[in-house]
Order: C-alpha cells, then sequence, then structure tokens
C-alpha cells in the first residue's frame, strides 16, 4: 500500500487527488493549514468514521502545516515517511496575486522550494526514495504565443505566474542537481463545481443559477475576450498521478487543445440555463481586470498523449454543463432547507 502526501487537500484539485488515491488503495495524508474556520467541506465525504462502521479502518488523515513554515514540512515528511508527494498548495488567485505580491511569491513559489529541500534532506538521512509533483500552471507562459508546449518560452504576467515560474525551475533543478524525482505538471485552466466561487466559471456558473432563480439580475465580470484552455479537473488529477508513475521524472502539459473566449464561456452558460440574452445580464467591472493581461493560452498536450497515455475526456461543452447543473442543484437544495 502506498502512502502519499498532499498539500493543498482542502482545495478542488487536492480533494479529487484525494478520491483517486483513496481509490487506488493508497493511505492519504493532507496538509491544512489552521484557521478560525473549518474549511473542508470538499473532502469531508471522504473521512470514515471509525466509531460508526466498526472494522472499517480510516485512510484519509489530516495534518496542520503551512507552506511557509519550513519545520512544519520537514517534520511532517519524516512522521509520514510518504513514497509520493503532491505540491497543490498554493495562493492561486492570479488577480489576487497583483494585491499581494509578496505573500503569493512565498507560498507559491518558496512554499515548493521548501518542500524540495526537505526531501532532499528526508532522501540524504533515511535512503528512502520520495516522487514529487509540483503543480505548475499555464499562466507560467503568459503572453507566449499559442499553443504552449513543453518547449515554449516562459512569459509570465502575474506574481502567480512568476511565483510558479520560480518553482517549476526549483523542481528541475532539484532533479538535475540531486537526482531527486521531481516533476512538472503544467496544467492549463481546469474547473469543477468544486472550483473555489471567487474563480471566474465558477462566479458564473453560481450567478447563472441565481439569475434562473430569480435571486438577482446582474453579474459583475472583468475580462471578457481573454481566452483559455479549460478541462474537468479531475481528468488532470489522473494526469497528476501518471507523471509519478513513469520510470523516468519529466515534465508535461495538460489541456485539452481547445481555447474559448470568456465570452463564449458566459453564453454557454446561461445557453444550457435556458437564458436566451446574457448581454441583459452582465456588465463590466474594472475592480476584476488585472493590470497585465495573459490573453491566450491553448495547451499542446501531445507529449502526455503519447508517453502518459492521458487524453481528455470531457471537452468545453461538457465541463459548463456539468458545473452549470451543479450550481442549479445546489441552489435548489438550500433553498429547499
Amino acid at each position: 500500500m502506498k502512502r502519499a502526501l498532499i498539500t493543498g487537500v482542502t482545495g478542488q484539485d487536492g480533494s479529487y487527488l484525494a478520491e483517486l488515491l483513496l481509490a487506488k488503495n493508497y493511505d492519504v495524508h493532507g496538509i491544512v493549514r489552521r484557521a478560525s474556520t473549518f474549511n473542508r467541506e470538499r473532502i469531508e465525504h471522504l473521512f470514515t468514521d471509525i466509531h460508526t462502521a466498526p472494522g472499517v479502518s480510516r485512510r484519509l488523515f489530516t495534518h496542520y502545516g503551512d507552506l511557509a513554515d519550513a519545520n512544519s514540512i520537514r517534520r511532517l515528511i519524516y512522521e509520514i515517511e510518504p513514497d509520493e508527494i503532491y505540491n497543490l498548495g498554493a495562493q492561486s488567485h492570479v488577480r489576487v496575486s497583483f494585491d499581494i505580491p509578496e505573500y503569493t511569491a512565498n507560498i507559491t513559489g518558496l512554499g515548493a522550494l521548501r518542500v524540495l529541500e526537505a526531501i532532499k534532506d528526508y532522501e540524504r538521512v533515511t535512503k528512502k526514495r520520495v516522487r514529487l509533483y509540483q503543480a505548475s500552471s499555464s499562466e507560467m507562459f503568459g503572453s507566449a504565443p499559442p499553443p504552449q508546449n513543453e518547449s515554449t518560452k516562459f512569459c509570465p504576467r502575474s506574481p502567480y505566474g512568476y511565483s510558479k515560474v520560480f518553482a517549476y525551475y526549483a523542481a528541475v533543478n532539484y532533479r538535475e542537481a540531486y537526482g531527486l524525482y521531481a516533476v512538472n505538471g503544467i496544467l492549463f485552466n481546469h474547473e469543477s463545481p468544486r472550483r473555489g466561487e471567487n474563480f471566474l466559471t465558477r462566479k458564473v456558473t453560481i450567478g447563472v443559477a441565481k439569475i434562473k432563480a430569480g435571486l438577482t439580475d446582474m453579474l459583475q465580470l472583468g475580462n471578457l475576450e481573454a481566452r483559455r484552455d479549460w478541462g474537468y479537473a479531475p481528468e488532470y488529477m489522473e494526469a497528476a498521478w501518471r507523471m509519478l508513475q513513469q520510470p523516468e521524472p519529466e515534465d508535461y502539459v495538460i489541456g485539452t487543445g481547445e481555447s474559448h473566449s470568456v465570452e463564449e464561456f458566459i453564453s454557454a452558460a446561461f445557453v444550457h440555463a435556458g437564458i436566451a440574452d446574457w448581454r441583459r445580464h452582465v456588465a463590466l467591472d474594472p475592480r476584476y481586470l488585472r493590470p497585465s493581461e495573459v490573453d491566450h493560452l491553448v495547451a499542446d498536450a501531445h507529449k502526455a498523449k503519447e508517453k502518459l497515455g492521458w487524453s481528455p475526456a470531457t471537452k468545453f461543452d461538457g465541463l459548463v454543463k456539468i458545473m452549470v447543473d451543479a450550481d442549479i442543484e445546489a441552489l435548489q437544495k438550500s433553498e429547499s432547507n
């Protein structure tokens, strides 16, 4: 039985990855930050209550830790002795990264360095091998012309983007300098009903659900012209797992190979909800514009298909349907309670 450690386990990606690994018979350990609120809704269903289900062992464990605290990361690696580590934790909101660039660099960039340094020390002392997945991002490509693949030059356009570039090259350097098994998964935008409510796609689908229910009439958004490659988050976590099962560590781009504008996403969401004219319900709010924009991201994921045997099953229209249906259903349930 393998043992995995996930930073950011309570996030969208962490929750889907935990599900995947538990289904593959892993023991899963997740790092959570101490906060005054109990923010574990995405993984609550994965816990087994050993008091009400006698004979069933618990295989998902959470531990307090923080990517800003090197000692907590090091301590947990020594205690858990993981076979695989998935570093998903980050300050991951691009627009917010302009407001808190130092914090973003500390968690998203230096946080990855702290994980790498802890693994290097652990392997040196214990002689045990650990495989690391570093969550990289298509935002690293920034203004580079599409399509983007593993050979495309990075041109980040945000504190989040250049913090991820730092983490990417740190993983590459520790792989080359110290022989660590470290891979970068350069994932393009991936969404789901578990996406944070302040992220664009989820903001749209929640807004559509509320407009359909007559609870509001307007949706405030930023740049509608930016084009992105949107995929379904659970499938991308399958790709992340496959990366760590390869004989040699390599970096991979993951995406659908299709790009759509924000306007197209909005239109598709409203149409699926049965609302004909989305323009009557959407207004531009300058607060949501970035100081520097990324215009067009679309993945060339041929390497992942050839070497990992991975390709996306859910395309754009299917993703929009999944998200809109989920938010409409969630709103109906909340109103009936």
